[in-house]
């Protein structure tokens, strides 16, 4: 009994031609939202200094809502890079740079998955991934100079409102829409498991 149930988690575990076409699914809708978020993220910055970071989340949630979806390693990782890609298709002015933000923001979310050996999938382990993420991206702000001529208070201030705004975004709103996803059926096909596993993972 125990050799089949470790064979079926096993199964659970490696990443099938599903969870591929799935994660590639998620990251061609959400290269569209990167593309066009640019313009939200103009409006938002409207409303007082640095509050276009509130919206800056929303450039991590491909790797949040793949692994919300999927459950298993290196969906995260997977889903922001496919998403970077498509984001530079559609001809992005940032272009290769992209490529190491997606890397970075998507280890970072990753790593934080792997610190809850991927049990854990609910809206704050996702938010924490996305505050996971807005660090990563201070990181690759730094290598490319964008932040060398800021006063301390507003390094701090700048990217605790993209912290912030990650931890919402990244993670309570791809966990709702998560649950819509699973509640129309679609997470059946990725996880034919049972209630109760589930609800032992959002636990």
């Amino acid at each position: 009994m125990s050799t089949q149930v470790s064979g079926a988690a096993s199964r659970r575990r490696g990443l099938t031609l599903t969870d591929v076409l799935v994660t590639v699914v998620v990251s061609l809708v959400l290269g569209v939202v990167y593309h066009l978020w640019a313009s939200v993220s103009s409006v938002a910055g409207l409303l007082f200094v640095q509050s276009d970071e509130l919206v800056y989340g929303m450039w991590f949630a491909a790797s949040t809502l793949a692994f919300l979806l999927i459950r298993k390693p290196g969906v995260a990782l997977v889903a922001e890079i496919a998403a970077a890609h498509l984001e530079i298709a559609f001809g992005s002015a940032y272009g290769i740079q992209l490529l190491l933000y997606s890397v970075v923001q998507g280890l970072a979310a990753e790593l934080v998955f792997a610190a809850f050996r991927y049990r854990k999938a609910n809206a704050f382990v996702a938010g924490l991934a996305g505050i996971a993420a807005a660090a990563a991206s201070l990181l690759a702000d730094i290598y490319y100079g964008y932040v060398t001529e800021y006063a301390t208070w507003l390094l701090v201030y700048k990217y605790s409102l993209r912290a912030i705004g990650s931890f919402v975004i990244a993670g309570y709103l791809m966990y709702g829409l998560a649950k819509l996803l699973e509640k129309a059926g679609v997470t059946q096909s990725l996880r034919p498991v049972d209630r109760k596993e589930y609800d032992a993972l959002d636990g």
